[in-house]
């Protein structure tokens, strides 16, 4: 446990004052309608919900897990997210962000209405993706806060449990800082999120910075040459991984097998056929989304994910690099030490603890709490927009002035902290959590999100029993393969609600053919729409349908690449492997010069 001298806990201090104050300062902006509170009246500039959203993804339970198999596998460890897949972001940047844009709706939900007009079916699909709004955020805010209590706890030396009611010294933390993060988001709505989190990104981009310098003073390659397992600094796979740490640190071969990624290969495998269907199916209905839709243009909305990648990445990995970095040349002994407990989680904690100076640790802990309270914010803005925009406003009180609906989003806050903090509690390890999210719960809702975008007779019913069977194959599935991991089981889980999607769909008449034909004029998707296509064409003779399938398709290929190098150019640096780093710059260059001519220069509305 560090203990943090007077001037890091003034530096941490000023930072949470500072964030609470703007959350305050936006509240009268943000309740104004509830336009204004979840979506800040569609008038902040792209470059603004960029840095948002970069900083949205900034979190620590995601920073500690990247840190921890940086040090286990290596450059491997590059392909490892693709569990996400984070490449979702280059297909939203890329085609999916301006589509979803061209809507013009507030949430998610109510894209479902747009999408497949009022008919019962439509109906019965808006309810369904608002419970899985509502479970995704719930979801998404207990990982959240099994992460913060871990980590807070290394750094706050505050004794705050209280044995009676059996709350840990970690709970209590994660509550605390919850509690300070809820005031503001839920006070200042959308407005105070894109706020707060454009001066987190600030602060955290700097101490990524520090920490790479910090990293890179202290290390040299002949530290890691003598505590790496050869292989390490090899980026492509084989079908197996071929790391042997038996001779270093018999521990992290442990951890190689209990993660399941011995085969590689096969992993990769599954992350590709994976990631195509969810990166297709676009944003669940969270914090992504909600930045798509409040967006000033479709072009706007595409630029934003444009600069999410080069915002994120980049700092982000540095800091993860030099993490990694001072882990490998001095933390090996102490790992070492733990025997069968290993927890390489603690190799951020360590790396803080031993290395950073004071002042900069303080600045370095603000910007690690920053990347909380921004993903927190995030989610805890999107998830209440279902319940009071899609459930109370559309069914219940459909005429109420706005001030009650962002009252009433204040409640939709509170209610959904609760539930979310109770799932933290019981929710398990950060890793193991993060694969249910990415492995099961996306399993079930991949195949019908990726029909709706682009085949003509998908319709309500469709998307409705496509989701449902997701949402009960989560439940259902797993115990029938009690030995597949979460990765594993999305197959299953995939082509259940695939069947459930395309029996809903055939068994049921075609959803209205106006709104359909609407969804298509107004969203100009490729895909498989030949019926509609001949109809607005007849309608319409000035309608251009969607013929930039192959362009599209090239451009997510070299932007997968593009993004991979924006990944593994600041590991190279910190490492000081020069030709990794020259070759990663020239495969940056060459691909962002492509996308500048091929994406960039080609958008529209």
């Amino acid at each position: 446990m560090m203990t943090l001298h007077w001037l890091d806990l003034t530096i941490i201090f000023l930072f949470l004052a500072g964030t609470l104050g703007i959350g305050f300062w936006l509240a009268k902006r943000a309740s104004q309608s509830v336009k204004a509170y979840f979506l800040a009246s569609n008038d902040l500039p792209w470059y603004a919900l960029g840095l948002s959203n970069a900083s949205g993804m900034f979190d620590i339970s995601g920073t500690m897990f990247t840190v921890a198999i940086l040090f286990i596998y290596g450059l491997k460890s590059a392909w490892i997210p693709w569990l996400w897949p984070v490449w979702n972001q280059i297909f939203m940047m890329v085609f999916l962000a301006a589509w979803l844009r061209r809507s013009g709706v507030t949430t998610g939900a109510e894209w479902i209405t747009f999408r497949f007009g009022e008919g019962r079916g439509a109906r019965l699909a808006h309810g369904v993706v608002v419970v899985f709004a509502v479970i995704t955020v719930i979801a998404f805010m207990g990982y959240f806060v099994e992460g913060i209590g871990k980590f807070a706890v290394t750094f706050l030396h505050w004794d705050l449990s209280i044995a009676a009611i059996g709350l840990s010294n970690e709970d209590a933390y994660a509550l605390l800082i919850i509690a300070i993060t809820t005031i503001y988001s839920v006070k200042g709505g959308f407005y105070s999120v894109v706020g707060t989190e454009v001066l987190q990104f600030v602060i955290m981009t700097i101490s990524c910075i520090v920490v790479a310098v910090i990293a890179m003073w202290v290390t040299d390659p002949a530290l890691f040459a003598a505590n790496l397992p050869t292989g390490w600094y090899d980026l492509w796979v084989g079908w197996r991984l071929e790391l042997d740490w038996s001779q270093i640190l018999p521990s992290a071969n442990a951890q190689i097998e209990k993660d399941g990624y011995g085969m590689f290969g096969m992993l990769m495998t599954l992350m590709i056929f994976k990631g195509v269907w969810a990166s297709l199916a676009g944003p669940v209905p969270s914090y992504d989304m909600q930045r798509v839709l409040s967006a000033r243009s479709p072009s706007d909305a595409a630029r934003m994910f444009g600069l999410t990648p080069v915002v994120l990445t980049l700092p982000r990995y540095l800091m993860i690099a030099g993490f990694g970095a001072l882990a490998v040349a001095f933390f090996i002994p102490e790992l070492a030490k733990m025997g069968d407990q290993v927890d390489f989680e603690q190799v951020l904690p360590f790396a803080i603890n031993q290395y950073i100076p004071i002042g900069w640790k303080g600045l370095l802990l603000a910007g690690l709490l920053a990347a909380f309270m921004s993903t927190y914010s995030a989610f805890l803005n999107a998830g209440p927009a279902y319940l009071v925009n899609d459930l109370y406003k559309k069914y219940i009180n459909p005429t109420a002035p706005e001030k009650t609906y962002v009252r009433m989003s204040y409640w939709a806050s509170a209610s959904v902290v609760m539930v979310g903090i109770a799932f933290g509690f019981v929710g398990g390890s950060i890793q193991q959590m993060t694969e249910w999210i990415v492995g099961s719960l996306y399993g079930g809702y991949a195949a019908a999100n990726a029909l709706k975008w682009i085949w003509w007779r998908f319709n309500g019913y469709g998307y409705f029993f496509g989701m449902l069977a997701g949402l009960l194959g989560v439940v259902v599935i797993p115990p029938f393969f009690p030995d597949w991991s979460p990765m594993e089981q999305f197959i299953p889980l995939l082509l259940f609600s695939l069947l459930g999607s395309i029996a809903g769909c055939l068994l049921t008449p075609e959803d209205d053919r106006e709104a359909v034909k609407n969804f298509y004029k107004k969203t100009r998707p490729w895909g498989f729409w030949e019926p509609i296509r001949r109809e607005v064409m007849a309608e319409d003779l000035a309608f251009r349908p969607n013929t930039n399938f192959r362009r599209d398709l090239i451009n997510v290929v070299v932007g997968i690449a593009w993004q991979m190098c924006l990944v593994v150019l600041p590991i190279y640096l910190v490492f000081k492997n020069w030709s990794g780093l020259g070759w990663s710059v020239l495969v940056l260059l060459v691909t962002s010069a492509f996308l500048w001519f091929n994406w960039w220069k080609k958008l529209e509305d």
